[in-house]
């Protein structure tokens, strides 16, 4: 069935008679964005329109500008979601390039093939921006520099930089008068990666603390977000959910009902080509609320897809059962994946089951986004994404239209946490319009919708396994996880192969690849078949090594009981950094000597076993690596708690967490960072949590769905140690080691070990009782 109306005698809109695209020209947004076809938004700016330079820029890289003014422009391609994540990379750029921070503005910029993979998430921004805005900023300085050097007559080696002015001698001249003489540069590849960047103790923007080019407009109220995204004649849009995320289909439409309702227009049901909303309906209104009211008027009747009826038992049943047949999943390239001997020939073998319950996202701005088709032919996507990359080919194909006939405009996102790294909520937008002539239509979801659309976490079950020699020396681990795999439902090209040819999710599974020397290692990630029908799996902060990591962390403070070692010491044993785990040039220098490190100082901040405790109370760790051994963030944390025997009630006291980050680039940012990710991995620890019930998230609000709220949000401290690596990811790592360390910490406080999150006070008595 095609974009069109159901025969319930509306007829199509004709919006233009209407009066609702008064002038659908270049000049057709009028909100954010004068003119449609800026590519860009500067969230410092009001109006949030970028800078224009002054006269004809100099532009030694696509990454950023300088005009005759000496202002330096930089182009972002990060979401910006509160992380400060644009003065984070404008400042790498600023210090080599050696200009006054008061001169440097950023524009987040828009969909456009030349910027590469556009994406924000797994905490690799600044990783990955470091070496490319320091090398372009050293070009910048380099070709400056060269440029007075020439006009002065004297040798390049003779004149410095610093704070946008060149100085040879009794020479001076700024970066803006050389620009405004004319200068041109461009630069190779192999001669941006040759450049040669100024030693780390020369720096004297990174590390140090700035103001935010973006702060004011997030505190006053100007920022401006997707949901505020206007465009002149655009009509409103709420969707009606089939029963199922896939496999649902239309089959009547009642919308007589809504007839009565003022400012209703009509009903759609969406015909998806992406195979991305399939079973979707649309309400129409002339305003949002008038959208809202007409579809609880408007009656759908759906055939279910197959998974109508499953619960999240059968779901992690599903996996347990995968777990069992040994052949499934892929094995990971670890040192010595072979256990068979040393389970074979072990005196003692430890195993334990650990279980996660799905997670939603829950962002502060719901979904939304706004469509139209502009004068040019140019489909327009006004919406907050964190992938502009991997959801423009599914826009293509839902439109039947090319890529390079879809541009996403850029815009704040009130809270992203990997949920907008899937797109899907921008393709009912843009068949809704393309349904009505590609007039604009703006798609908003109230909470309730915004949870059963989410792209949740899923729920996990996980299988450990040690094995001891006669001496108690470990010999061998393994560590089985079945899970939904976001990454194989959405981009499974990204996945890479296990050393048996099967392919996985890197994100369902890092973290289990651990830097602890067990001897003889498998790790197996198993892809949940049944949670990947029933919905779609999703991105959330810190993704996989959020349930691996409370698995792997609540099974070595096991194994260091079984033992009759402190959980301290045992780690510290078997963090060496040798073999596999001795790390590796630019990004894990150090290896697992960093990791006790952090451990270390994480156990001297807390005061760990040398603190009398009241009864009932006392202090966990755990300690991981952040995201990936591709891009270790070295991370530890403490827990200091108490349990109430006859509640249940848990009182966490206090937060300590130590990372080594290589080298801190925004100080501010960073801790904000990390605080954040600790509360949110003490909200997933104790509070948040819900299930699949009939095939869907049961929680969809915040009335059943409870996250950490401010009153029980305990004093932390944070420390990170000096380093001058290179910087690694913030924005997940802290969230990974707070619940292994809260049941930890429970089991040292009351002797009952919970292995299952989130962490109920029913299931502290029932352990008690057990």
């Amino acid at each position: 069935m095609a974009n069109k109306p159901h025969a319930s005698g509306v007829p199509p809109l004709d919006l233009t008679r209407r009066g609702f695209l008064v002038a659908l020209t270049a000049s057709g947004a009028a909100f954010g964005f004068p003119r449609a076809g800026l590519a860009a938004m500067d969230p410092a700016a009001e109006d949030g329109v970028p800078v224009d330079p002054s006269g004809t820029p100099f532009e030694p890289t696509i990454w950023y500008w300088i005009d005759r003014e000496g202002r330096v422009n930089v182009n972002i391609i990060r979401a910006e979601m509160g992380q400060h994540v644009g003065t984070a990379v404008a400042r790498i750029l600023a210090d080599e390039l050696e200009v006054a921070w008061d001169k440097v503005h950023i524009t987040h910029v828009d969909s456009d093939p030349k910027w590469g993979t556009m994406v924000t998430g797994g905490s690799n921004s600044v990783w990955q921006d470091w070496p490319v805005y320091r090398q372009a900023g050293a070009a910048g300085r380099s070709a400056l520099i060269k440029s007075a050097a020439a006009k002065w007559g004297v040798d390049a080696a003779t004149c410095t930089a610093r704070d946008g002015v060149i100085t040879s001698g009794t020479n001076t001249i700024s970066y803006g008068d050389l620009v405004a003489e004319g200068l041109t540069a461009s630069f190779t590849e192999a001669e941006l990666k040759a450049m040669p960047l100024k030693p780390h103790a020369e720096l004297r923007l990174v590390g140090k603390d700035v103001t935010a080019l973006d702060i004011e407009n997030k505190t006053n109220g100007k920022a401006i977000y997707g949901l505020d995204a206007k465009i002149d004649g655009m009509v409103y849009a709420v969707p009606l959910l089939p029963p199922t995320r896939l496999g649902s289909t239309v089959t009547s439409v009642d919308d007589s009902a809504a007839k009565s309702v003022k400012g209703y227009l009509q009903t759609l049901t969406l015909d998806d080509p992406s195979g991305t909303v399939p079973g979707w309906v649309v309400v129409l209104g002339e305003s949002l609320m008038a959208a809202k009211w007409a579809s609880e008027q408007v009656k759908v009747a759906w055939a279910a897809g197959e998974t109508a009826g499953v619960s999240e038992a059968e779901i992690n049943d599903r996996g347990r059962a995968l777990i069992a047949d040994g052949t499934t999943g892929a094995i990971l390239p670890t040192e010595t994946p072979d256990t068979s001997a040393a389970f074979a020939g072990a005196k003692d073998v430890l195993e334990a089951e650990y279980v996660t319950q799905t997670v939603l996202h829950f962002q502060m701005e719901p979904l939304n986004a706004t469509a139209f088709q502009n004068a040019d032919g140019i489909w327009e996507i006004h919406t907050g994404n964190q992938w502009q990359s991997l959801i423009l080919p599914v826009l293509a194909t839902a439109l039947a239209a090319p890529a390079d006939k879809i541009i996403l405009r850029t815009y704040m996102l009130g809270g992203g946490f990997g949920r907008r790294l899937n797109g899907d909520y921008a393709v009912p937008a843009a068949l809704a319009s393309k349904a009505i002539g590609g007039k604009p239509v703006k798609l908003v979801f109230l909470r309730e919708d915004d949870a059963q659309f989410d792209s949740p976490r899923s729920p996990s079950v996980q299988k450990l396994r040690m094995a001891f020699d006669g001496d108690k020396a470990v010999v061998g681990m393994e560590h089985h996880a079945a899970a939904g795999w976001p990454t194989q439902v959405m981009v499974p090209a990204f996945m890479p192969k296990g050393i048996n040819g099967e392919p996985y999710d890197t994100f369902a599974i890092d973290g289990a690849d651990h830097w602890y020397s067990v001897g003889a290692h498998r790790v197996r990630a198993i892809s949940n078949d049944l949670a990947n029908k029933t919905f779609r799996p999703g991105w959330l902060r810190s993704v996989g090594p959020g349930w691996t990591n409370f698995a792997v962390e609540s099974f070595m403070d096991e194994a260091a009981h079984r033992i009759g070692v402190d959980p301290l010491e045992f780690r510290l044993q078997h963090l060496l950094a040798k073999g596999i785990n001795a790390g590796s040039a630019p990004n894990a220098v150090g290896g697992a000597a960093r990791q006790a490190a952090v451990l270390k100082k994480v156990a001297e901040m807390s005061g760990y076993g040398a603190t009398d405790l009241p009864a009932d109370t006392a202090i966990g760790i755990a300690t991981t690596f952040g995201q990936s051994r591709t891009m270790p963030t070295w991370t530890a944390g403490a827990v200091k708690l108490r349990v109430d025997r006859s509640t249940g009630e848990i009182d966490v006291q206090n937060l300590w967490l130590a990372f080594d980050c290589g080298t801190v680039v925004d100080p501010d940012g960073a801790l904000a960072q990390c605080e954040g990710a600790a509360l949110w991995g003490l909200s997933m620890a104790l509070f948040e949590g819900t299930q699949i019930v009939n095939g869907n998230v049961e929680d969809r609000n915040l009335n059943s769905y409870t996250p950490l709220r401010m009153i029980d949000t305990p004093p932390m401290e944070i420390a990170f140690l000096d380093s001058t690596e290179v910087p690694v990811g913030l924005g997940e790592p802290g969230t990974t080691v707070i619940a292994p360390a809260v049941a930890n910490a429970i089991f040292n406080a009351v002797g009952a070990r919970l292995r299952h999150l989130p962490i109920r006070p029913d299931d502290i008595l029932a352990a008690l009782k057990a």
